[in-house]
């Protein structure tokens, strides 16, 4: 799970992006805090791993917080006030959202937030082109699974069910993390909750993609890349 700490002084901005981030499965809040002084606090006691940051706050702006951290976590900026965006890429944030946030570019600021940690763990978690499977640990044991027998990958909360074609493996890790395993060109994500394997679709829709006779919802935050890619295979 993503570990998230959300700051700004305004409640409503606070709980917007709490039912955003409860639409994701892969975010979990930490706490919220309405000051500066009280995020720095947190982060000195608290493992973080992406920061929801808004910059106009009484005592201590957002952007003058982060310049304090040694080891800042990933940043998103929040506000209302277009002209900081030039200072916040300075600082290297992950993206820059404009209040009111939409959901849809929320989940655009999540993307590139995992983005940005698949580029900085490729050297650790890059297929090779030659490799055609990946292991999962069920059990205490570390059970081979071939990428070609995958049909679809389901969250369970806390767990996923791994449907192959030959067997249903259910391990306890999450979608995100498993999600990193695979190769991009044989697997997409359709869902917050489903992954396919990209030559087992038999057909699709505007609202799902079909393994046979299986149906899989294509979620509206992922349905413009999930068109796309299907649309060149």
């Amino acid at each position: 799970m993503v570990r998230c700490l959300l700051v700004d002084d305004e409640s409503p901005a606070i709980d917007l992006l709490k039912n955003h981030i409860e639409m994701l499965d892969d975010l979990e809040i930490v706490t919220s805090c309405y000051s500066a002084v009280e995020a720095f606090e947190v982060i000195k006691k608290e493992k973080i791993d992406l920061l929801f940051l808004d910059i106009e706050m009484p005592v201590l702006k957002g952007l003058d917080f982060l310049k304090t951290l040694q080891h800042p976590p990933k940043v998103i900026i929040t506000t209302a006030y277009r002209e900081y965006a030039i200072d916040g890429y300075d600082l290297d944030i992950i993206d820059y959202l404009l209040k009111p946030i939409s959901f849809d570019r929320f989940v655009k600021a999540v993307d590139r937030y995992y983005e940005r940690i698949q580029a900085t763990l490729s050297p650790l978690v890059e297929q090779k082109p030659n490799d055609t499977f990946f292991y999962v640990n069920v059990n205490k044991k570390h059970i081979k699974i071939i990428f070609d027998e995958v049909l679809y990958i389901e969250s369970l909360k806390d767990y996923v069910k791994i449907h192959t074609i030959h067997q249903k493996l259910v391990v306890k890790s999450n979608i995100g993390k498993i999600e990193t395993q695979l190769p991009s060109t044989l697997f997409l994500r359709t869902h917050r909750s489903y992954i396919v394997a990209i030559n087992k679709i038999t057909a699709y829709t505007q609202k799902d993609i079909e393994i046979g006779k299986i149906e899989i919802p294509i979620g509206s935050s992922y349905s413009s890349k999930v068109f796309t890619s299907l649309s060149h295979t």
